[in-house]
């Protein structure tokens, strides 16, 4: 009866045996379908997002690109609006008054050297008593300095005073051509508010000629005269602050020269002294 009993017992284990075995092979079976299906949904999810993202690239690629499109375009819509006529010479003052600048900033950046090694190059010639090496050291330096330098060694012979009257005449000369055209670019800016203020003229009165002509005061029959007043003048100022700029970073540099100038024919005059004494005694 035991055996039997224990028999039965044996059986009834390895049948519940068997079956948590079937049982958690087919639950790591489910468990690794489910993780693939996740995975396959997580792809297209990445897959989705991805695409997506790549298509939200494009429209903001398309976008910026018809932003910049659409500010050359209203840029240009807007100049035919004011009236072509006025916008038109406000654009050509901006043309010449900007030439004019960048001649200017070009010439003063040229006429920049380093006063401070030319004099002493001049210095060290005279020392030797070089007059003719001196000359030679100002005539192949570029720049308004070395023009003063050079009209001061040409007179080093007829004494101090001379050398100083030719070095303050020709230095009035050299600062009149640092300020060459300067009153042209402050005309260009004075022009460019002045015809946007007389478009703004020009549009008021078409507007009141809208109102006459219509026998009414809406705003759809004003709309248009306003708008070329309007637009007139904030082009016109605009360029005027533009040339403005140009103008004061121009005459910061006439300045500096001027100042240059006036310190190196000092620090000249001072040198030609002392030769002086060297060599005349």
């Amino acid at each position: 009866m035991k055996k039997v009993f224990a028999f039965v017992a044996m059986m009834g284990l390895l049948t519940f045996g068997v079956n948590q075995t079937i049982n958690a092979q087919e639950t790591e079976a489910a468990a690794v379908e489910e993780v693939a299906q996740q995975d396959s949904t997580a792809g297209d999810s990445i897959a989705a997002a991805v695409s997506e993202d790549a298509q939200e690239d494009g429209e903001i690629t398309e976008e910026t690109k018809n932003k910049k499109e659409g500010l050359h375009k209203t840029i240009k819509v807007k100049f035919i609006e004011g009236s072509a006529g006025f916008m038109s010479l406000v654009a050509i003052a901006m043309i010449f008054g900007l030439a004019l600048c960048i001649e200017r900033i070009i010439f003063l950046s040229l006429s920049e050297i380093n006063s401070k090694k030319l004099l002493e190059d001049i210095q060290a010639a005279l020392e030797n008593g070089d007059v003719e090496g001196a000359k030679s050291i100002c005539r192949e330096t570029r720049g308004p300095v070395a023009s003063i330098c050079y009209q001061g060694m040409l007179r080093i012979d007829e004494g101090l005073d001379v050398v100083e009257r030719s070095v303050v005449s020709y230095g009035s000369v050299q600062a009149s051509n640092l300020e060459k055209n300067l009153s042209w670019i402050t005309l260009f800016i004075a022009m460019s508010p002045s015809l946007g203020f007389l478009g703004t003229v020009i549009g008021m009165v078409q507007a009141f000629d809208d109102i006459q002509k219509a026998g009414d005061i809406s705003p759809q029959v004003v709309a248009g005269g306003m708008k070329v007043a309007l637009i007139t003048t904030i082009f016109g100022i605009i360029v005027a602050l533009i040339l403005q700029v140009f103008y004061n970073y121009i005459l910061s540099k006439v300045e500096a020269l001027n100042t240059d100038m006036e310190d190196s024919s000092v620090s000249l005059l001072d040198i030609i002294m002392k030769y002086n004494l060297k060599f005349k005694k």
